[in-house]
């Protein structure tokens, strides 16, 4: 099963689910939008069904969101209203979205660069696409860092057979460390990052 078939299926549950740790996800809603004016146009990479992306959307100019789902986008899309016309969601890869040739201010994707195959070479398009001092937010499970403790070995033992019965997406094991050095390594500069909640890393990062 690829990607898209993946979480088209699982789309209808995804978007009844609770967040399971709404502090954390409050707390870096909040830190994302002191990055954010008026005047920005925002990019959200894997948006999912546009929750987060409608709570940026009335800070903004406009954003957009993408999500390799069709599935999720037509649950996005659903949910846009008048308080919200400036959101627009649109069914692409991550590979594709950072491709774009829209001008954006400020790219997002949240628990999205363990889930690709080459996150480096799309933190290395996000870096082209944005203008100079623009802002690429994220927050990324680092399901391999030595902080998640035992848990990280039965993250490993478990997720390729749930792979093969088609329950589980593609997914990478980074560390933070890691991560961090890919996102430099694209040309970022890092000016913001912290575990919100232990198991992800969330980062701010700044266009050199």
């Amino acid at each position: 099963m690829d990607n898209a078939a993946f979480w088209d299926k699982i789309a209808p549950k995804y978007a009844t689910d609770p967040i399971k740790d709404m502090e954390s996800y409050e707390y870096t809603l909040g830190r994302t939008k002191s990055y954010l004016s008026a005047d920005d146009r925002v990019l959200e990479i894997g948006c999912g069904t546009g929750s987060t992306a409608l709570l940026i959307a009335p800070h903004v100019r406009e954003i957009v969101g993408t999500d390799v789902s069709p599935g999720m986008i037509r649950i996005a899309n659903g949910k846009v209203d008048g308080a919200t016309a400036n959101a627009r969601f649109r069914a692409a890869s991550a590979e594709e979205a950072a491709r774009s040739t829209e001008p954006f201010d400020v790219v997002m994707g949240f628990n999205l660069f363990h889930l690709v195959d080459r996150a480096e070479d799309i933190f290395a398009d996000i870096y082209r696409l944005l203008p100079k001092g623009g802002y690429f937010i994220s927050k990324t499970p680092c399901l391999s860092d030595p902080s998640v403790g035992f848990k990280r070995f039965l993250f490993k033992a478990m997720i390729p057979p749930m792979q093969w019965i088609g329950k589980a997406p593609t997914v990478r094991f980074f560390t933070q460390s890691e991560l961090e050095k890919a996102i430099e390594f694209a040309g970022f500069e890092i000016v913001e990052a912290g575990n919100f909640p232990a198991i992800s890393r969330y980062i701010v990062a700044r266009k050199r």
